[in-house]
């Protein structure tokens, strides 16, 4: 790849110290036609939270002006030994739920929501929330992942958690239609006061539950509400085929023609799951939307509760970008990002029947590119470009697990682990180096959280937050 031509020497923001120079790594970027491109022995200059450039070492210094260097950085990494890539993105997940990992396990979607979760949910406090969203940017950190999208409760105490712990995030506020008209208007009020919040690393979404939780009218209104102000919504549809079955029955449509007929289609909108889509009926009617719409995909979940996958391909023949999530640890008992591309690529293989489907580098491009755009983020993340933001993630590819490096694509989907992430950096701010996390107290946020515990998994008042019906 030819490297862009650096800005002038004579630009006086040259004439700037870099805040942070990133040197001797493998960059990953991306060609025109959003092609993956790996820059050898790159260097990353970054100033003001952005990238300034991301140039082969020779190139950069040829053209940088005199002076530039690591002695003209606030902050030098030495990267040899490591590719940097665009952070990951998490696209749905509900961190909070951390504090319920490995709490239901082996069981149906309906006995894990009904017996379990729900009526443990009810006992949710916000110090709890707090904790299990602090644990949960720290897992997160140390793999890699620089924004997540989450969807949850309590909401206000997740944005702070995002703001102390440097990351980047899109939040909504979940409601459903039996809180009445007030969850939606907490869900708006939320998404007002907290956007572009935490130096704009808040970014925030309209979250109704799903359609079989929130009824017609509610998600009409919320698609006007998203038009209004511009909003994207997040929420759960066709999350497995069961859902899809009982909402043809009940309503002689699909829950995608649900959100169709209300509206949702026509605005900004980000669906978890999907693996339950009628592929006839629905991809015809996402073809049709009007809004940008995108799927989120957390491969893990779908095998433990032994559902079918996200259609990926036909999705992506649709046009729809398809990013990668985990959802929660309460079902999936990991925020592990990197294990979802590893998945992917190979849960795809196997629903194909394809083994030449989906590719590695595929499976880069839904990692980085699409999962950027699937958050409505495409134009500010998910590339390592002069312009973008600097969240950045080193990985070591130096282990015996890892070595011979034959194709750096497949090393990095199929070799490497989210344990290889040696430095995190989101807007430019290093928030973990050579894996010392440097913005989350881990030991003392387990030992908070442990205390709470036993109130919050207690069953015995018979309460639920919502009826799980499919």
């Amino acid at each position: 790849m030819t490297p862009p031509p650096g800005p002038a020497a004579s630009d006086p923001a040259r004439a700037r110290p870099a805040d942070l120079l990133i040197t001797g790594c493998t960059a990953l970027t991306h060609g025109p036609q959003g092609e993956i491109v790996f820059i050898d022995d790159a260097t990353i200059v970054v100033r003001d939270g952005l990238i300034v450039s991301v140039t082969a070492s020779g190139a950069a210094t040829a053209g940088a002006g005199p002076g530039v260097g690591p002695e003209r950085a606030a902050e030098h990494i030495d990267g040899r030994g490591t590719v940097a890539l665009p952070g990951l993105v998490n696209c749905h997940t509900h961190t909070p739920m951390v504090a319920l990992r490995g709490l239901a396990e082996d069981l149906p979607a309906h006995a894990w929501f009904n017996e379990w979760i729900w009526p443990v949910e009810s006992n949710l406090t916000e110090r709890v929330v707090r904790l299990g969203a602090r644990l949960a940017c720290a897992e997160m950190i140390r793999g890699g992942v620089t924004t997540f999208a989450d969807h949850y409760f309590a909401m206000d105490a997740v944005a702070d958690v995002t703001e102390e712990s440097g990351l980047r995030a899109v939040l909504g506020q979940a409601y459903f239609s039996s809180q009445g008209p007030e969850g939606r208007a907490a869900s708006l009020d939320f998404a007002l006061r907290r956007r572009g919040t935490a130096g704009g690393r808040v970014t925030t979404c309209l979250a109704p539950h799903a359609p079989y939780t929130v009824d017609d009218a509610d998600l009409a209104a919320t698609a006007g509400l998203a038009r209004e102000h511009g909003l994207l919504v997040h929420l759960h549809a066709a999350e497995n085929r069961e859902q899809t079955d009982n909402s043809l029955a009940r309503h002689g449509r699909t829950p995608i023609e649900v959100l169709e007929q209300a509206g949702l289609l026509d605005v900004d909108l980000l669906i978890a799951h999907a693996t339950g889509l009628d592929t006839a009926r629905d991809l015809p009617a996402l073809r049709r939307a009007r809004g940008r719409v995108a799927v989120a995909s957390a491969p893990r979940g779908y095998l433990k509760f032994a559902w079918d996958t996200t259609p990926v391909r036909a999705l992506r023949e649709a046009g729809i970008p398809v990013g990668l999530a985990t959802d929660g640890a309460a079902s999936n008992n990991t925020l592990d990002v990197w294990e979802s591309m590893t998945l992917t690529a190979l849960v795809q293989k196997h629903a194909e029947h394809d083994p030449t489907w989906l590719t590695a580098r595929q499976a880069l491009d839904h990692a980085t590119r699409q999962s950027a755009r699937a958050v409505g983020l495409g134009e500010e993340i998910g590339s390592l470009a002069a312009g973008r933001r600097a969240d950045i993630v080193l990985v070591d590819v130096t282990g015996p697990h890892t070595q011979p490096v034959h194709d750096l694509a497949a090393t990095l989907v199929h070799s490497a682990r989210s344990a290889d992430v040696r430095t995190t950096v989101v807007d430019g701010r290093v928030l973990m180096r050579d894996r010392e996390l440097l913005t989350v107290d881990v030991p003392q946020t387990v030992r908070e959280l442990g205390e709470l515990l036993p109130e919050l998994v207690d069953r015995s008042h018979g309460r639920r937050v919502q009826e799980y019906e499919g």
